[in-house]
């Protein structure tokens, strides 16, 4: 499995696209906003010569869904992502604009509903899906468990946790999620973030003042 960052938008939200041997590929996050962005995220697509073939949201806060439309307009591949933050995407466009984002369109709707426990195949690669709320009523991130390989979203970052001062976030269940859901995995297992740079599940049960 091949794991390629993109670091988009003014809020520094981190894109993913995965791929593996056999060419098929999977974009979580699809945050990008500025044009030149949008043409990056194709560039290596194309250059690589991949088949985009599934497009993954862990949640669906503005910063990490900004690109949904563009892949549906570019592949035709409509977004997956988890019902209960459906809520969320009708209010992109007010709310982006409160953070300074100047949004033309409305957001592309989820075409598929993902849930807990759920496997997710592309090529020869899988993975889980774990619900895990709290920065969003629903949060979902990504485990490959053959490669000990965590696509976190906004629940678990390099030395810190999600926001739960957000429309129905809520910090307690953020704790009790992460505790029961994420530290429970092999201490290697290396944690791809919604921001900011890689860690572990060791180093966070370790030394994550927040747990």
């Amino acid at each position: 499995m091949k794991i390629k960052t993109f670091t988009f938008n003014p809020i520094q939200e981190n894109t993913y696209v995965v791929h593996d041997e056999t060419g098929e590929a999977i974009v979580i996050d699809a945050g990008c906003y500025f044009e030149n962005e949008k043409k990056a995220l194709r560039a290596y697509i194309d250059d690589n010569k991949l088949k985009l073939v599934k497009v993954l949201n862990t949640h669906m806060h503005f910063d990490h869904q900004f690109g949904n439309k563009f892949l549906f307009d570019t592949y035709g591949i409509e977004p997956e992502a988890h019902g209960g933050d459906e809520f969320l995407l009708k209010k992109v466009v007010a709310g982006a604009i409160i953070y300074g984002f100047p949004v033309q369109e409305n957001a592309q709707p989820i075409g598929t509903y993902l849930q807990e426990n759920q496997e997710i195949t592309f090529g020869n690669t899988t993975l889980k899906t774990i619900h895990v709320p709290g920065h969003s009523p629903g949060h979902l991130v990504f485990y490959n468990e053959k490669q000990k390989i965590l696509f976190a979203g906004d629940v678990l970052f390099n030395g810190s946790i999600g926001r739960t001062d957000l429309e129905q976030g809520d910090y307690a269940t953020l704790i009790r999620n992460i505790t029961e859901k994420l530290l429970i995995l092999p201490d290697d297992t290396l944690v791809y973030p919604g921001h900011g740079p890689a860690t572990t599940i060791g180093k966070e049960r370790q030394s994550n003042p927040y747990l």
